[in-house]
């Protein structure tokens, strides 16, 4: 007989059974909480970032890098006519046109330069942040002396490429002073000792950290921006998620703009190609494009020898197969050809280490956003082949004390430089002045710096997932799997329940 308020009795065997899954999913959602304890922004699983590859991936469809060479020839078969060489249009006009020619590449490269610093120092940010504090230590540490010690070998082999070779001798004195307009006397040499030296301390302390970090983004000061997302990166690992979320929200819309702002200008890369070297081609005039030859062979050998060093770090330190390691990069060092900027193509690069070299994203969210600012072994190598020959062009001797200067500047000045087009050029002026070399000299390798510079951004970017395989190989195994395995554990105890 019911009682008179009709009170409900469950089962006993389902209301065991209900408990048992009740419980299942409370172990479930424990063990998630221990992942997310031990990666407090869950950016072990970067998706976001690697999804904006897609855009990336399709300029590789679409044949861009075959555009690129092809406007590199039409730019200099139109500069040659519009040139001294074609004789068909006043030189007073043909400067005129090259530069309206040239205009698409002006807002080309004024695109790049306008997103690289919030790309970099947005992806710097989650890549810290995606890191345990011991880990942090560990892969922070090994990474920078690997880019140290590579860089500093990278000028090593162009300083010695350049000795060897001599391509300097293949630059008579007329050309210069004609491409240069007289301007090409040699500065003094001499190095004295700087009191300055005294105060190296409190120098080095203000030149790396900005008492205004705005004001270091506005002046494109990368050694600083990195730094400074390095340092929030940190504090981020150190907030609980829900104080951090917004923040990595945030840094995960910026990167979305940046990148959005790469695939508008990646439209008009054949055309700013073109119109580049038009004008510079009407600049300089046939002459100097041929005495440039050697120099170019020389700098391209001597990336192919970092290129081949770059393989046998791959095969005897990472223990992994070099030709599949090429076949898995082909894709990204082709777009970064195109580019010109490692920035640029970060995602693919990240996308491609995760995907296809099987590198951890713990380790590859940390490494190919500072590879992309500190990692510029082809442009180091490139400022070492650069000043050797403005040297021997300008009849100026370079001792063993000059050359260690050249080394420890390249180094220096290529670690934290912009990751866009042209910027070795700028950097090149510093070392050149550093050691008596008359800057104007820039304007000889200005008309073959646009292909130089594509191939040197190419091993650059193979230097970053080199680094990549590297040190994932080093460090071994991770705490990822401790989590994994405490996760299983969780959830065959609650299946055990």
């Amino acid at each position: 007989m019911k009682g008179k308020d009709h009170h409900y009795v469950p089962n006993p065997k389902k209301f065991t059974h209900d408990i048992a899954e009740e419980t299942k999913v409370l172990c479930n959602g424990i063990a998630e909480g221990i992942t997310h304890i031990h990666y407090p922004l869950d950016l072990r699983h970067n998706n976001y970032l690697k999804s904006l590859s897609l855009n990336l991936h399709s300029l590789l469809e679409k044949k861009l890098w075959l555009k690129i060479l092809i406007s590199m020839g039409l730019g200099i078969a139109l500069g040659l006519f519009l040139g001294p060489l074609g004789g068909y249009v006043d030189p007073i006009y043909a400067e005129i046109i090259g530069e309206w020619v040239a205009l698409p590449g002006y807002i080309f490269l004024a695109l790049l330069k306008m997103i690289v610093i919030p790309l970099v120092f947005a992806s710097i940010i989650l890549g810290v942040a995606s890191q345990s504090m011991s880990e942090l230590k560990k892969t922070g540490l090994l990474t920078a002396v690997y880019f140290i010690v590579t860089t500093a070998i990278a000028t090593a082999i162009g300083l010695g490429m350049a000795l060897y070779i001599q391509p300097g001798r293949f630059i008579s004195g007329e050309l210069v002073q004609k491409a240069l307009g007289g301007e090409s006397n040699a500065v003094s040499t001499g190095l004295s000792f700087d009191p300055s030296i005294l105060n190296l301390p409190s120098l080095l302390v203000g030149g790396l950290f900005p008492s205004n970090p705005l004001g270091a983004m506005v002046n494109g000061e990368m050694l600083q921006v990195v730094i400074i997302a390095i340092i929030i990166g940190i504090a981020l690992v150190s907030l609980d998620k829900g104080q951090s979320t917004p923040m990595v929200n945030f840094l995960n819309s910026m990167q979305a703009i940046c990148m959005t702002v790469v695939k508008w200008s990646m439209s008009l890369a054949p055309i700013a190609v073109f119109g580049l070297l038009t004008k510079f081609t009407i600049k300089l005039g046939i002459d100097a494009l041929m005495g440039m030859v050697v120099y170019v062979g020389t700098v391209l050998a001597s990336l192919f020898l970092l290129m081949c060093l770059n393989l046998m770090i791959v095969f005897f330190v990472a223990r992994y197969n070099p030709f599949n390691f090429l076949k898995a990069i082909r894709d990204v060092m082709l777009l970064a050809f195109s580019t010109s900027s490692s920035a640029a193509v970060m995602p693919l690069t990240l996308k491609t280490a995760e995907d296809k070299l099987g590198v951890r994203p713990s380790i590859s969210q940390l490494v190919i956003p500072l590879g992309a600012t500190a990692n510029m072994n082809g442009t180091a190598l490139y400022q070492g082949v650069a000043t050797v020959f403005l040297a021997d062009v300008f009849g100026i001797h370079l001792g063993p004390f000059q050359l260690l200067v050249v080394m420890v500047m390249a180094v220096a000045a290529s670690i934290g430089t912009p990751s866009i087009p042209g910027v070795g050029i700028i950097v090149l002026a510093i070392i050149l002045e550093s050691v008596g070399i008359p800057t104007s000299g820039i304007a000889l390798i200005m008309g073959v710096d646009r292909i130089l510079d594509m191939c040197r951004t190419s091993v650059n970017v193979a230097g970053d997932l080199v680094t990549c395989k590297v040190v994932d190989r080093l460090l071994g195994e991770k705490s990822e799997e401790k989590i994994s395995s405490d996760t299983e554990f969780l959830a065959s105890e609650s299946s055990n329940i």
